[in-house]
């Protein structure tokens, strides 16, 4: 008898007992995790506002485990998000078949991601610090610049 040998499961493959995280918890969870980051929440502290440990919310944010509805709702009111911020951006319509890839223009979401980075976070965080407006917009002016974005491609930032 040959054994069935099963492939790892992807972000776009429909969930069934044994193959890993749905794609829809895996969203929710990057979700949840986006929101904690940008609101500098640890694990720990949201766990403990939800009653919760805080590897059950490591799990929910890998999308392991499902959250509850009642959970969710809960979550959602600690985050001072509507529920309804952990679906936005989801890929709608059927399911991709395995193996396939989904190529988009970069979200909002994306947007997102990227400032929930802990180095985006702390680059923030220092530039609100400064306290003369002066300095600030030179800081400013001198990361565009670095970025390679020109002084007349955006005047705001302070």
């Amino acid at each position: 008898m040959k054994s069935k040998k099963s492939q790892p499961a992807t972000a776009n493959t429909i969930s069934r007992r044994g193959e890993g995280p749905h794609p829809i918890d895996i969203h929710v969870g990057a979700r949840l995790r986006l929101r904690r980051t940008l609101l500098g929440l640890s694990q720990e502290k949201l766990g403990e506002a939800v009653g919760i440990t805080f590897q059950q919310l490591q799990k929910y944010e890998r999308g392991a485990n499902r959250i509850s509805a009642s959970r969710l709702y809960h979550l959602a009111l600690v985050l001072d998000v509507p529920v309804g911020f952990f679906f936005e951006d989801m890929p709608t319509g059927q399911p991709l078949p395995e193996g396939a890839d989904v190529i988009h223009e970069p979200t909002e979401t994306d947007e997102f991601e990227s400032m929930a980075k802990r180095e985006t976070l702390e680059l923030v965080r220092a530039y609100y610090r400064i306290s003369d407006p002066t300095v600030r917009r030179r800081a400013f002016e001198l990361i565009k610049a670095l970025g390679g974005e020109t002084k007349d491609s955006d005047t705001t930032g302070s």
